[in-house]
């Protein structure tokens, strides 16, 4: 087996179950890629795969889930019909990043986004983005920005020069929309559900938190509403959890929401979490500045066994 990768395809479908469960075993049945975990949203009509392997491996997996993605997924049932929240989406499979997992560089996942894109665009006919480390121009690192518009905004989007897809064809695909593919490091997807349906309230406390809005670094959030639940929620996505913990970030969200009167209800981890984010949640949650894996009993153990 080459370098090691995670993927984790988002698709813009959560509603579905036998879809769901249609995408969950095309990705998983290809030889060499496990799928670590799923993880499906109602409200926010989303999916979310985990998948590990090799470049062989994910390709193989991840074509076989844009297989059945395209067949069965239309992004044009979604405009107009979704309760005020919902997630914000340009494609049947949103979006496609790659993360180098153990010894593998960066360099290696930046490789992989590139050549799946290309291979992407031509196996069906998709208009694909590239975005963070693998952006060709600094303007498409961020996704908010590339996103920006969703799929009702790609019309124009594709056709402006600035904007011309990486790869594919110059419009969206009338069905699946567009995929921005790329290459990151870990990503904490995180939310915090509050005990109240103050969308407004919401969104105050996701731009009170968020670091492009002054709050804390490494922060991404936006307030939405979980319509089966009569709840709203701040969706957190933790980019950096060395700079900003998920428990700081669930703190923060209770001193915000505290001030207006609102408690947090729960939290909700969205894939899976790097051990590096369960450490750094300890030490800041216990106070313990030296906390690592060397002061968990069951590891000295196994260290000296």
């Amino acid at each position: 087996m080459g370098e090691s990768l995670e993927c984790v395809p988002n698709v813009s479908e959560g509603r579905r179950r036998d879809v769901i469960d249609r995408l969950a075993r095309a990705a998983g049945s290809f030889p060499g890629a496990r799928l670590l975990d799923l993880h499906s949203d109602r409200d926010h009509d989303r999916s979310v795969l985990t998948l590990a392997g090799d470049a062989q491996a994910l390709t193989g997996a991840l074509l076989a889930l844009f297989e059945v993605a395209v067949a069965e997924i239309d992004m044009r049932r979604r405009g107009g019909t979704e309760p005020e929240g919902v997630h914000p989406c340009m494609g049947a499979v949103d979006v496609v990043p790659f993360v180098p997992l153990g010894e593998t560089p960066m360099a290696v996942a930046v490789e992989m986004a590139v050549a799946f894109a290309r291979t992407l665009a031509e196996r069906f006919d998709l208009p694909i983005y590239l975005y963070e480390e693998a952006a060709r121009v600094p303007e498409r690192r961020n996704l908010a920005v590339v996103r920006r518009g969703g799929f009702e905004g790609l019309p124009e989007r594709c056709t402006s020069p600035a904007w011309a897809p990486d790869f594919g064809p110059p419009h969206p695909h009338p069905t699946a929309g567009a995929t921005a593919v790329g290459a990151r490091g870990f990503l904490v997807a995180f939310n915090a559900i509050l005990a109240s349906d103050d969308l407004e309230a919401a969104r105050a406390i996701a731009r009170a938190v968020r670091e492009s809005s002054g709050g804390l670094p490494a922060v991404k959030a936006l307030g939405v509403r979980l319509a089966s639940r009569g709840r709203v929620q701040v969706s957190m996505n933790l980019t950096d959890v060395r700079r900003t913990s998920p428990y700081a970030a669930v703190q923060a969200v209770r001193r915000e929401a505290a001030a207006r009167g609102i408690e947090v209800a729960e939290c909700e981890l969205v894939g899976l979490m790097p051990e590096a984010a369960v450490e750094r949640s300890l030490r800041d949650a216990l106070l313990l500045p030296g906390f690592g894996q060397d002061r968990v009993l069951e590891r000295r153990l196994a260290e000296d066994g």
